[in-house]
């Protein structure tokens, strides 16, 4: 099951080159992370652990602590498990850019239709999920929600106003919570490397 799911993230690189987990690697559950991607721009991939993947998301702007914030939510393909701590440089034609794990932690599903709760798997296929986040930047209550945008699907992830929620702005610590690195760290690296 788990290669079907990732049939699309697989076909997309070439694992050889681009140095990226092919999946396969088992993991606790209930995981997410936050990932700081510079690319051509830089944004940051929001993935859920959901059964075998990782469902993702593109937040160009980043997840925001503030209730009063939307944030845009563009679904990419599924995931592998082992992607959650991935950390360095795509080469060119995979995303071609540094990636670090920006926040990573535990999720609790808080999803519930009438008062009975729904799966997150579910509850990706009606368009709205509800998850407590336990991470080391990100904490508390969020949503995401499907929304129509310019014809195609696009999400929105939200803070819920709860003890978690900071409405002075956003987390702005771009360093790796996993190494401690900054993608600027990884892209001298590369430099003095070549």
């Amino acid at each position: 099951m788990a290669r079907d799911r990732l049939d699309e993230y697989r076909g997309k690189r070439d694992l050889a080159k681009s140095g990226e987990p092919s999946g396969g690697a088992a993991a606790a559950r209930s995981r997410f992370v936050v990932q700081r991607h510079e690319a051509s721009t830089t944004h940051f991939d929001f993935r859920l652990e959901v059964g075998d993947v990782l469902k993702s998301w593109a937040v160009p702007k980043g997840p925001s602590t503030d209730p009063g914030q939307k944030r845009l939510a563009t679904p990419t393909e599924d995931h592998p498990l082992d992607y959650a701590s991935f950390e360095g440089v795509i080469p060119e034609g995979y995303g071609a850019g540094t990636v670090v794990v920006w926040d990573t932690g535990t999720y609790r599903n808080l999803t519930e239709h009438r008062g009975t709760p729904i799966d997150v798997a579910d509850a990706l296929e009606r368009g709205h999920v509800k998850v407590r986040l336990d991470g080391s930047k990100l904490t508390g209550a969020f949503a995401l929600t499907r929304t129509p945008m310019r014809g195609r699907e696009q999400w929105l992830l939200v803070k819920v106003d709860d003890e978690g929620a900071d409405r002075g702005g956003d987390p702005a610590r771009p360093e790796s919570v996993l190494s401690g690195r900054t993608n600027d760290d990884l892209a001298a690296d590369a430099d003095r490397e070549r």
